[in-house]
């Protein structure tokens, strides 16, 4: 191989979309959603879709522990290895807005080279870690980022059923390093510590099955726009709303149509609604760059 060869091919990025549910018309709606980005040829893209063994729609603790187990039996088991090397990836985005448990148990599995594989194949990235993250943390880490101005800005999380409500706020806190503020909670001077850029999470009532096909569209867009009101009017200073559930890929033009009709015109086409799918896409292959660039 050419030196040229060889340096083409260590830039590629190679990322799994792991659909952690076994609805194959939400992996198909991410792909579409990710078909958009027009990405570069360096960065690949591949789809897993949970087997039918794991929860069509996860909507509560349950359905998240089911899935976690369901994916790891089948991803891990002998017959599967061959079409998904795992460690073939350079990086894996857990496709549930949620608190996932593949997230860090894919992280660890995934810690050290060539642990799952036993590929003969050579590895671009065979000393270093597959970067693995979820939606719901790509969107956190995103929106943060396109704050701007004023530190009062803000973000929050438009998402599904009323589970999530206490879970994603329990969930930002806790990844961004603050006491979540519960009854008990927290020691000493840090207790009810508040994360003042977070507006917290507002709920539509629907499930993540209902954005595609089992909800009549009319319902869904009222129940979006009901729900984004409320978070809007938490704040003035609201520049980022999260959808999160990877099943509202596609509904971006409710939420900002939502943000028009309460903020006007100008400001209004100023909030960014963040697609934690594809946020994650970015995100990871700028994951990647970073280790290659800093692991020795």
């Amino acid at each position: 191989m050419s030196s040229q060869q060889g340096k083409e091919q260590q830039e590629k990025i190679r990322i799994l979309i792991l659909n952690p549910n076994s609805s194959k018309s939400m992996t198909d709606g991410m792909e579409k959603s990710i078909s958009s980005l027009n990405l570069p040829d360096t960065i690949q893209i591949q789809y897993y879709t949970a087997p039918p063994s794991s929860p069509a729609s996860i909507n509560d603790a349950t359905d998240v522990q089911t899935s976690a187990e369901e994916v790891l039996k089948d991803l891990l088991k002998p017959d599967h290895l061959n079409q998904f090397q795992l460690q073939d990836q350079d990086a894996i985005l857990v496709c549930c807005f949620s608190v996932h448990p593949l997230v860090p148990k894919l992280s660890e599995l995934l810690l050290l080279p060539n642990s799952t594989s036993t590929s003969t194949s050579t590895s671009t990235s065979t000393s270093i870690p597959v970067s693995v993250t979820g939606i719901f943390e790509a969107a956190a880490l995103t929106s943060l980022s396109l704050l701007t101005g004023r530190p009062t800005k803000k973000w929050g999380i438009v998402t599904t059923g009323a589970y999530w409500e206490d879970h994603l706020t329990r969930g930002v806190h806790e990844f961004l390093g603050y006491w979540y503020g519960g009854a008990g909670e927290g020691e000493g001077e840090n207790k009810n510590t508040k994360n003042y850029k977070f507006v917290g999470v507002q709920t539509t009532g629907l499930n993540a099955g209902d954005f595609h096909g089992k909800v009549p569209p009319e319902e869904i867009d009222a129940k979006l726009v009901e729900a984004t009101r409320r978070l809007l009017r938490t704040s003035t200073d609201v520049e980022c709303v999260v959808m999160g559930c990877a099943g509202m890929a596609g509904l971006e033009q409710i939420i900002r149509r939502t943000a028009i009709e309460e903020y006007g015109e100008e400001k209004g086409r100023k909030v960014m609604v963040v697609d934690g799918v594809r946020a994650g896409v970015g995100l990871l292959a700028e994951m990647v760059k970073n280790r290659r660039m800093f692991t020795q």
